[in-house]
């Protein structure tokens, strides 16, 4: 996400750090590079325009001219004016005063609606909420299938309808009465879509507007489409009404030009965004985060959140307990990784860290997820008793473990290895000055490792 934008920006830092003093000509040589990273981002051009704009009025101050650090000031600058562009702040779904609250989820065919239905549905669920889907796509019954399998998968309710309801209008009238019956507090409807925008569609989802008085009306766009993207949420907007937008594939694109655009040119906000296939993969947009992350600064927030619903608690209290004894089993390890696995593809991890200092390389790490495969199940396929004493394990137990994993010898050597290699170090680390700091440490309440009994 932002990957290539990422890169140029920090490329034109570097040079205005290299340069002993900021004049007004080294500055608009870097306001230029700006100006050309944004347009081969597939940022909207008038977005650039205002954005340059803005960041030359600023940085041309007497204040930053004449600053101990001109090119932190220029970057500051830059972060604000991104903030500035991409919406200042969360934009938040709003829900009606007498539930079931009704979300329309509009989009063109092949946007990723559906998808992002099941995903929204949901994110609402693990968010407090009971959401009910229905699909009033009359047209494709394969898309009132695939929403069905979606709503299985997500282990959510949806209204299937009955025989005689043949309209958008009677499902979405049924599929409400069915949600306020049943206490369920939110209607996801997911919309008929088209390969483009024709005045039959828009008749449509204008007629399913006045008679459900929808709380929010959501746009679905994928992003790897760039400009269309926007022009199709523009014209939406313009004929509908939306109110905010969700971008699906943003883990796929690395230029980000839609998401910078998109709420300057709809003045709708961006509220979600697809970050993987996986149903959990639907994250709320934070401009201050994605601003962050553009800068190379990362989204540590982003992963402290996703950390603190994704890893069990009470288990991470007591592997930060066996971490400060040097306790820790090949069980845990395992365990560890499954816990690590949960939160999402290890490369998306990765783009959450600074790239700064000594973290500036991992940009080029490229991640074999199938490594964290093989550990698990070398580690599956040993005893009990192997895994609670690594000591153990003989050459003929390897053969075992190699065969029952379907792996080599000298994998399972591997691991052993670097299990040994790790335990040493973590016991160098709890007997010495730093494990009696971590069994003093309060952690902050949320944070993934809890706080640590006393």
């Amino acid at each position: 996400m932002f990957d290539n934008l990422s890169e140029k920006l920090q490329r034109v830092f570097k040079n205005l750090r290299g340069e002993g003093k900021l004049t007004a000509a080294n500055m608009e040589s870097a306001l230029r590079e700006i100006r050309i990273a944004l347009l081969e981002a597939d940022v909207n051009f008038k977005v650039v325009k205002q954005l340059i704009e803005n960041i030359r009025a600023k940085a041309m101050g007497e204040e930053v001219l004449a600053a101990l650090s001109p090119s932190q000031q220029v970057i500051k600058i830059v972060n604000e004016e991104l903030i500035k562009i991409l919406g200042s702040h969360e934009s938040k779904l709003r829900f009606a005063n007498d539930p079931p609250s009704v979300f329309l989820i509009v989009g063109l065919q092949g946007s990723g609606k559906t998808t992002s239905a099941g995903k929204l549905a949901r994110w609402l669920s693990r968010n407090g909420h009971s959401p009910m889907l229905v699909s009033v796509d009359v047209y494709r019954p394969a898309a009132r299938e695939q929403l069905r399998v979606i709503a299985r998968e997500v282990n959510q309710p949806i209204y299937e309808g009955a025989p005689e309801e043949k309209t958008p209008s009677e499902l979405a009238r049924s599929a409400r009465r069915e949600s306020a019956n049943t206490g369920r507090d939110v209607l996801l409807v997911d919309t008929a879509g088209r390969l483009h925008i024709d005045d039959q569609l828009m008749v449509e989802l204008q007629e399913l507007k006045e008679q459900l008085h929808p709380a929010e009306i959501l746009f679905v766009a994928d992003a790897m489409t760039g400009q269309d993207a926007v022009k199709s949420a523009d014209e939406f907007h313009k004929r509908l009404g939306i109110t905010g937008v969700i971008l699906t594939k943003m883990d796929g694109d690395a230029r980000g030009g839609a998401a910078l655009s998109i709420r300057h040119v709809t003045g709708q906000p961006l509220k979600f965004v697809g970050v993987g296939e996986k149903f959990d993969a639907l994250e709320p947009f934070h401009p201050d985060r994605a601003a962050n992350r553009i800068l190379g600064m990362g989204d540590i927030l982003s992963l402290i959140d996703k950390a603190a619903q994704e890893i069990d608690q009470k288990k991470a209290v007591e592997m930060q307990r066996k971490l400060l004894e040097n306790d820790f089993t090949l069980e845990d390890f395992r365990d560890q990784l499954r816990q690590i696995r949960k939160l999402g593809p290890l490369g998306s991890l990765l783009d959450m860290m600074p790239k700064v200092g000594m973290l500036k390389d991992l940009k080029d790490v490229k991640v074999d997820e199938k490594e964290i495969g093989r550990v698990v199940a070398i580690i599956d396929s040993m005893t009990p008793r192997e895994r609670d004493n690594h000591m153990i394990i003989n050459g003929s137990r390897r053969r075992r473990i190699a065969r029952g994993s379907g792996t080599s010898v000298q994998d399972v050597n591997q691991l052993l290895k670097q299990y040994s290699q790790a335990r040493k170090m973590m016991k160098s680390l709890s007997g010495g000055f730093l494990g009696k700091k971590l069994g003093k440490m309060k952690l902050p309440p949320g944070f993934p490792f809890g706080d640590m009994p006393r």
